[in-house]
């Protein structure tokens, strides 16, 4: 499952309506598996992890001697360990996993990474392999990536970037593959892919308009449909669009997704769907001054289906199944651990345009008897091939 939450800023573009706040601080594993929160309240919050793939979602709480702090970061693996990454004396960040042993909790240190002056470090979207754990140490001038659980040794410095960078996701299915949003100097932002099984190789995704900022969001391994943020088609005013990695054709921005009193952001994309990007369920979150509630959409449809948020909704976070439930983890007093499932409802097939190109074959890894999952090698959309790439090495 497809599942990542980003935080946005307008300080290269104003959005389409209010600013995007922070999702809340819950992460799924890449199969779905697992989540995890911060849990308590008030001075005595601890990490907890939710089961999610039962007959019914459970939580184990994961407390330690001392109470969790508000900015503490989590992120479950595969194997039910919480990976939780702690800010100790305003520069170092501690990491840690934590399990569950009998009636208390266990807890192996992993290191730190010290991070100067203006410098933040932030975990990294779930790894597809379920087993290694990225973060993102993010400078004026360049940006260093870490191993900083699954490795050997503690933490691992695996690439060295030159440039800002923000955002993060995963292209592949074996967590070779990650695009980031980078800005060099004072030029645009740009997504690029990052190849950290050649060293952090960075080559460009994105490159819409020489000088309109362009993000990633969100993007599916499987049918290779791509989530972006850019302001390409009005300058100063970002747009949600949609592409798919490889394509012959454009990047679209649907009018449907633009609200004039509200943000919107997507969070999860329906996995599975090879060689069918246009059919891939898509869930939003939907911002504004009367709260937050979800949108629900395909790339084929012509409306974004705006649906009330189910009671204790932990805003921001979901994700879907195979077969297109959207699945959103809840909380309240009577519920403190509950899913909530959603589906897009069914739209009449649109009439075809008229010398509209299909999408070829090449945006998800082929046809016949190569149409299984694969990597496609990150390209920049307005460059696509002619032929299916394969990763080098």
């Amino acid at each position: 499952m497809t599942a990542c939450a980003i935080e946005t800023t307008a300080e290269d573009g104003d959005h389409d309506g209010p600013a995007v706040h922070p999702p809340a601080g819950f992460a799924i594993t890449a199969n779905g598996a697992y989540g995890a929160r911060l849990a308590g309240s008030g001075d005595a919050l601890y990490a907890e992890r939710w089961t999610l793939d039962g007959p019914e979602p459970y939580a184990v709480p994961l407390p330690m001697d001392q109470p969790e702090e508000p900015g503490t970061r989590l992120l479950p693996l595969a194997d039910g360990r919480v990976l939780v990454c702690r800010r100790v004396d305003g520069r170092r960040h501690t990491f840690s996993l934590l399990y569950p042993t009998g009636p208390g909790t266990g807890e192996l240190r992993l290191g730190s990474v010290e991070a100067p002056g203006e410098e933040r470090v932030e975990l990294l979207p779930p790894s597809p392999d379920g087993i290694c754990a990225y973060a993102m140490q993010a400078g004026p001038e360049s940006t260093t990536l870490w191993l900083v659980a699954g490795g050997a040794f503690g933490p691992e410095r695996v690439a060295e970037i030159p440039g800002h960078c923000s955002g993060g996701v995963w292209l592949d299915r074996t967590g070779r593959i990650l695009a980031l949003d980078r800005r060099l100097g004072g030029g645009p932002v740009k997504a690029v892919a990052v190849d950290l099984e050649r060293g952090g190789e960075v080559s460009p995704l994105l490159q819409i308009a020489e000088a309109s900022h362009d993000r990633l969001l969100l993007a599916d391994p499987d049918s290779g449909l791509l989530l972006i943020r850019s302001d390409a088609p009005s300058p100063g005013h970002e747009r949600l669009g949609w592409g798919v990695l490889g394509s012959l054709l454009p990047v679209r921005f649907p009018d449907c997704l633009r609200l004039d009193d509200a943000a919107v952001t997507p969070f999860a994309i329906q996995p599975g769907q090879v060689l069918m990007p246009e059919s891939c369920g898509v869930a939003l979150r939907i911002d504004a001054a009367a709260g937050s509630w979800v949108g629900l959409w395909r790339p084929a449809g012509r409306r974004m289906h705006q649906v009330a948020a189910p009671p204790g909704w932990v805003a921001g976070a979901g994700s879907w199944s195979p077969e297109g439930i959207l699945r959103l983890p809840c909380s309240t007093r009577e519920l403190p651990c509950a899913l909530a499932g959603l589906s897009v409802p069914e739209e009449p097939e649109p009439e075809p345009e008229t010398g509209a190109a299909p999408f070829p074959e090449s945006a998800a890894g082929g046809g016949g008897e190569d149409a299984r999952p694969r990597a496609c090698r990150p390209v920049p959309l307005q460059q696509a091939p002619l032929t299916d790439r394969k990763p080098a090495g």
